[in-house]
């Protein structure tokens, strides 16, 4: 059974019923029609949570689009937090993280044929994500962290709530990390427990979905964390987790919820010593300086592993060492599908786009699915094929 130590400031609480009665007139307004909500013809997908990050957003909006990207053209779109520009920026070879933020360009270098945007105004960043003069050929939008961006109504709002901090135990902000009341939950069409553990029990599994009480039209999901191989952000060489067991490490971090990370790596390596900062940190002259002394108190051998989201901030920082930019590398993390959800899940996206999507190609694939397979000639025409990964 998990043991949750989710942390309420319980002095602020009186200003947390302030913000419920805030958030409250603002989604009645939505439900009254005063507030209006936009629907769209292209398929839209929208992935975000309850609360104030650390859900792990973008690994579940890597899967979509490795999902789909080799069957449609696949669009993201997010208001790119922390960036320094404004308004409508689409992503191009040369963008910089700096201009979009790190959750985007980080998206954006792992897939190169996608369109990446960032707007502040989904709606509007909607409209120019379908304008072909403009992003040609999109067939599906994926939405980063949009759940309480209501102006758009996606086809399939997806909700993430992290195992370690159940939404029973939290509190609405400041005094918790809630952005909006538990019951908020109810527009969600799929529901996934994110960072489970990989050794999570059946009667865990049962006890959550009790505690989490969904509607029969919402699907719930489990997904857990997997690593991939670690690889040298500033040089070629690349070496697996398993390799660690004599190096010590530097977990280097600048997001909301490092400690799955920590307790993951500290099972495979000599030693861990952890140097974290706030969510999305623009890391500047000071802190190469602290990186590099903190590294320097490690024994050798030693390295500096960091996640994607903070390599795409580390490239832009011109003043690490050589030292120190030799010794960082990068740990990729992905989600995996607990209980042999992955099929379904995968089915009904799958679906869900297929059914919506104006793409020619995916229509008529659709209406011959309806039909008798007949044999086809090698040199006919090619259609796109929906096989779930």
């Amino acid at each position: 059974m998990r043991e949750t130590k989710v942390k309420i400031h319980q002095w602020l609480l009186p200003l947390s019923w302030l913000y419920r009665l805030a958030v409250g007139l603002r989604n009645q307004l939505f439900t009254l029609g005063v507030l209006k909500t936009r629907s769209f013809d292209t398929p839209v997908i929208a992935v975000g949570n309850l609360t104030v990050g650390g859900t792990g957003k973008t690994p579940h909006v890597e899967y979509l689009i490795r999902l789909l990207h080799d069957k449609v053209k696949v669009a993201v779109l997010s208001r790119g937090y922390k960036r320094k520009s404004k308004g409508f920026v689409l992503a191009g070879d040369e963008t910089t993280a700096s201009e979009i933020g790190d959750e985007l360009f980080q998206v954006k270098n792992k897939f190169r044929n996608i369109h990446v945007a960032a707007c502040k105004n989904r709606c509007e960043g909607i409209d120019k994500l379908t304008d072909d003069s403009v992003a040609e050929g999109t067939d599906v939008i994926i939405l980063d962290d949009a759940f309480q961006h209501r102006y758009v109504k996606p086809g399939i709002n997806i909700l993430l709530v992290d195992y370690n901090r159940p939404l029973d135990d939290d509190r609405l902000l400041p005094a918790g990390r809630l952005r909006e009341p538990k019951e908020s939950k109810s527009r969600a069409d799929m529901v996934i427990i994110t960072k489970c553990p990989k050794n999570l029990k059946a009667i865990d599994f049962r006890v959550i979905t009790k505690t989490m009480n969904l509607f029969p039209y919402q699907d719930l999901f489990f997904t857990t964390l997997c690593y991939s191989s670690l690889y040298q952000l500033f040089g070629d060489s690349q070496r697996t987790i398993d390799s660690l067991n004599d190096t010590n490490v530097l977990l280097l971090t600048g997001i909301a919820s490092p400690n799955q990370m920590r307790a993951d790596l500290q099972d495979h390596c000599a030693s861990l010593k952890q140097l974290a900062y706030s969510d999305h940190h623009n890391f500047r002259a000071k802190d190469a300086a602290t990186i590099e002394r903190q590294l320097n108190e490690l024994p050798q051998p030693r390295i500096i592993v960091t996640t994607e989201k903070d390599a795409a901030r580390l490239r832009e920082l011109n003043t690490l060492s050589d030292e120190v930019r030799k010794a960082i590398f990068v740990l990729p993390i992905e989600v995996k599908f607990m209980l042999g959800q992955e099929e379904y899940f995968n089915e009904k996206i799958i679906s869900y786009v297929r059914k919506n999507s104006k793409n020619s190609t995916l229509t008529k694939k659709k209406k011959d699915d309806k039909k008798p397979r007949k044999p086809q000639s090698a040199t006919g025409p090619r259609t796109i094929s929906f096989i779930n990964n």
